[in-house]
């Protein structure tokens, strides 16, 4: 527990972003709004911005379909597409209540990456309809953001969607969780003192975050033998006749039955963290989903990443007073934030400035490497292991990395210089915050008040 803070105090301070969101969401009526970007000298402008000038770059489009991103500003518009079945803590709760995380998405996207995205939130829940959606929409975007579909269909969409379009589709409650849980992870190794290969690994949750976690904490070293991993029912293990009967519906949790656990231990979420090094868990929203108890039995100088939203499966000081050395919450109110918000907007910088057919494994681990040696040369500690949100050059220097690296790969259509992808990224995240900041002083943005 903080020496600076009550434990009442702690949880007042947690409680205090959603009454505040209530406020400001009314207050604003949303949080994005369309913005031109080019200058309006005089009404005459309106001949060359609309008809009848706009018919010229109308036509050579139509005779070259490469003049599109220099012509138009699809080159940096992105849709963020979710269906709302599985969002934040909140669950299925369907396109309108879920469009403010939607938009809140976009507003991450454009102030941290100069990313232009938009919400576009559907009124199906069939993966087939998604898909379809998806590829009708793809003229209009340079990139699909996935967002809150529920697991597994999220998977299946997600392949399908990425073999289908010509654009990059990349599912964040996939990937973009486990970029960042790499990122701290492999910073707080470095505090502890410990090698990823050599560590007991507990995965608290089985749908789209964790199973994304796995797949690229494996691909950086990590052992499907030295895994276990808890689902609502229990440990996975061979002898889960229930997931052996479904394995078609949910292959990915019969494949870890087969491939971790080797042990074939038993029981659940007590017996799994016995002697764990780490226990990274998203699953329920807490607080009281994880008890004090259970992390008891961990290994010494354990991580923690307790990352459950909108509230942690444990609040993080009694995490710690548990015996955990390392603690990170998906909050930004809490130390240690192990959140998307410092991974996709940087990475969809870089995959639009080198125009990136697909987001590789490569690419999510040059991200997170980027973002843990950001943190570590500005100085890293136990409560403070990835870069924060509003550390700037991080978001640059990860840019530069996922850039260059689709470059390596050989899935960039643009061959473009570090330096200048460096030049471009710095600029277009300046700009976005630039922008607000003048409108601000300007008046025309009000000041967010709050008590």
């Amino acid at each position: 527990m903080s020496q600076k803070m009550t434990r009442e105090e702690l949880l007042a301070k947690a409680k205090k972003p959603a009454q505040d969101a209530m406020k400001l969401h009314h207050d604003y009526r949303g949080k994005m709004q369309t913005m031109l970007k080019c200058q309006v000298r005089d009404l005459n402008d309106f001949a060359i911005y609309y008809t009848p000038g706009v018919a010229e770059p109308c036509r050579a489009i139509k005779a070259d379909e490469s003049k599109f991103d220099e012509l138009t500003n699809r080159w940096n518009t992105i849709a963020v597409v979710s269906d709302c079945t599985r969002v934040l803590g909140l669950g299925d709760i369907g396109p309108k209540a879920g469009y403010p995380v939607m938009e809140g998405k976009a507003l991450l996207f454009k102030y941290l990456g100069g990313v232009d995205a938009v919400p576009v939130c559907l009124g199906t829940k069939d993966p087939d309809e998604i898909v379809r959606t998806v590829k009708l929409i793809e003229p209009s975007f340079a990139g699909i953001n996935l967002e809150d579909i529920s697991y597994p269909k999220c998977f299946g969409i997600l392949d399908r969607c990425r073999a289908q379009a010509e654009t990059p589709v990349w599912h964040d409650d996939v990937q973009g969780t486990a970029t960042i849980m790499l990122t701290g992870l492999i910073n707080a190794l470095k505090i502890v003192g410990k090698k990823i290969e050599n560590c007991k690994i507990v995965f608290n949750g089985t749908g789209a975050a964790n199973t994304g976690c796995t797949r690229l904490l494996w691909a950086y070293g990590g052992e499907p033998g030295n895994t276990i991993m808890v689902d609502s029912k229990g440990i996975l293990h061979k002898g889960r006749k229930d997931l052996e009967e479904k394995k078609d519906t949910f292959a990915e949790k019969w494949r870890f039955c087969e491939i971790t656990n080797p042990q074939e231990a038993t029981g659940g979420l007590t017996e799994a963290l016995k002697g764990a090094d780490i226990l990274i868990s998203y699953s329920k929203s807490g607080p009281g989903v994880i008890t004090p108890e259970q992390i008891k039995a961990m290994e010494k100088d354990a991580i923690c990443f307790v990352a459950a939203n909108p509230i942690p499966e444990i609040w993080p000081w009694e995490c710690k007073e548990a015996g955990a050395r390392i603690v990170g919450t998906g909050r930004s109110d809490f130390p240690n934030q192990v959140n998307n918000s410092v991974g996709f907007p940087a990475i969809f910088r870089g995959v639009l400035d080198v125009q990136a057919r697909i987001i590789t494994d490569d690419m999510c681990i040059a991200a997170a490497e980027s973002l843990a040696k950001y943190a570590e040369k500005r100085g890293i500690n136990e409560d403070d292991i990835l870069p924060r949100m509003d550390e700037t050059g991080a978001y640059i220097d990860e840019a530069v990395a996922v850039g260059m690296k689709a470059q390596e790969l050989g899935i960039a259509r643009l061959k473009v210089s570090a330096g200048d992808l460096r030049k471009k990224a710095e600029a277009m995240i300046m700009s976005a915050q630039g922008q607000v900041n003048c409108l601000v002083k300007n008046g025309y943005i009000a000041k967010a008040g709050t008590d």
